[in-house]
């Protein structure tokens, strides 16, 4: 089946226009209750929101369309997205909904659902929830008699702070270490702090104060240079900065450089490569990862396998053949010890157990290899341009030749933006600038 609705990372656009609409998200509600509707047992649904304004009316339309059908509608408010994933487990719900457009300015939003065993569900579930939003749902509506209830869950935030904590070792502490947080005025605004506090660090907070409309606002993980001021400013040992579903995090060293998903991962992975705690022989990571990853974990002997860019891909293929750790250099990391989705907190977690283990300053923790020189740029993408055009093909083709061995080639549509990303990376960086600069004149000039 073909998907109109959900794109790489559930149901994204900007809020009050189709389809963030409120009436959709009814109908939204009533076709993914109808289909996780099991027997005759009173069913349950959690649902999650990030800061945004339009949070308010996409609840209570979902709300609307779940309790229709004759869920019960569990509400937490404001928790991140990895959260919602723990929690649907947590409290044996049938469905959990996460609304968040991630790292998008607050004008957009968007609906991720998950399947009882807290995993993203797939594409096939999700084309048939859209298959029922098109169609007829008349004869889901329960009887008077039945139509579910709606509550708000006040310990939500309690239950993950803790849920967090008990991921970091035991016998571990964070005191002596002064970490600036950056939770984006976003989902994590209350617990990101609470966690770091509680294990013992001396924490200061940036973006803890959201107002409906600055969510991801020149802070977060995709604007770290707040952050960096910060930390540089008061002599942090780190930085951590969250996006506004806190699914991906990005860590900056005491100097402000900048630590990305890949060499995030690379450190996680050699930590359990020497604990024995691997469960395979390698991590698994998007085709955006660094060319130096690859090469670095293939001197302790392990291996990276790439998926197409999204976490889902990842945790998919994670799942398909038992790797516990996985992620993307923009910072979705899955730990599938602990989460079923990328958890920004948790990961930070552990590279601060690093840290605290060894003693070592973040700049010399976290820097474990040189990254091949890499460029990514976007094209915006209008409609009727495609790779296939003959001089876009051709200029693809001669780019793949020009790298050869020594480098790669990636170029996708993205799945949440109306864009082409060209990725390029390769030893010779002048060669990299012009495959890159030649690819994207060629989809220029094609009109895109």
């Amino acid at each position: 089946m073909t998907r109109r609705l959900f794109g790489t990372d559930g149901i994204r656009g900007q809020s009050n226009t189709f389809p963030l609409t409120a009436e959709l998200a009814l109908k939204v509600g009533m076709a993914a209750g109808r289909a996780f509707r099991r027997g005759d047992y009173i069913h349950r649904v959690v649902i999650g929101k990030d800061t945004r304004l339009s949070g308010y009316m996409l609840e209570n339309a979902l709300t609307a369309g779940f309790t229709s059908v004759g869920m019960e509608v569990f509400l937490f408010g404001p928790v991140p997205t990895p959260a919602v994933a723990m929690l649907t487990r947590s409290l044996r719900a049938d469905i959990g909904v996460m609304i968040s457009a991630s790292h998008n300015a607050y004008q957009d939003n968007g609906i991720k659902l998950f399947g009882p065993d807290g995993y993203k569900l797939s594409d096939d579930v999700e084309a048939a929830i859209e298959q029922d939003i098109d169609g007829d749902m008349s004869d889901s509506l329960a009887k008077p008699q039945s139509i579910g209830r709606a509550k708000r869950i006040d310990d939500a935030q309690a239950r993950y702070i803790e849920f967090v904590k008990a991921t970091f070792p035991k016998h571990l502490r964070l005191d002596g270490l002064r970490i600036v947080i950056d939770c984006a005025h976003g989902a994590a605004y209350k617990v990101a702090p609470a966690v770091l506090w509680e294990l013992g660090a001396d924490v200061v907070t940036v973006g803890v104060e959201p107002n409906g409309r600055n969510i991801n606002l020149e802070c977060g993980s995709t604007s770290p240079e707040l952050m960096r001021a910060k930390v540089r400013e008061t002599r942090a040992d780190l930085g951590i900065a969250l996006d506004g579903d806190a699914d991906r995090v990005l860590i900056v060293d005491e100097r402000g450089h900048i630590v990305d998903g890949d060499q995030v991962m690379a450190l996680i992975a050699r930590a359990w490569a020497k604990a024995g705690r691997l469960s395979q022989k390698g991590i698994v990571a998007t085709v955006m990862s660094n060319l130096g990853l690859e090469r670095f974990l293939n001197t302790m002997g392990l291996g990276l396998e790439r998926t197409q860019v999204g976490d889902r891909y990842v945790v998919e293929h994670m799942r398909k053949h038992g790797y516990n750790i996985g992620g993307e250099a923009s910072g979705h990391i899955v730990l599938s010890d602990y989460s079923t989705t990328g958890d920004g907190l948790i990961a930070a977690l552990q590279v601060l157990a690093v840290i605290a283990e060894t003693g070592a300053r973040t700049s010399e923790a976290c820097h474990l290899f040189d990254p091949v020189p890499q460029i990514l740029r976007n094209v915006r993408f209008r409609n009727g341009v495609t790779l296939e055009m003959p001089p876009v093909k051709a200029a693809i083709d001669a780019g793949r030749t020009r790298l050869g061995d020594a480098g790669r080639l990636v170029i996708r549509k993205s799945g949440t933006e109306p864009l082409i990303r060209v990725m390029a990376e390769g030893d010779n960086p002048s060669v990299v600038d012009t495959v890159v600069n030649d690819i994207c004149s060629a989809l220029e000039e094609a009109g895109a």
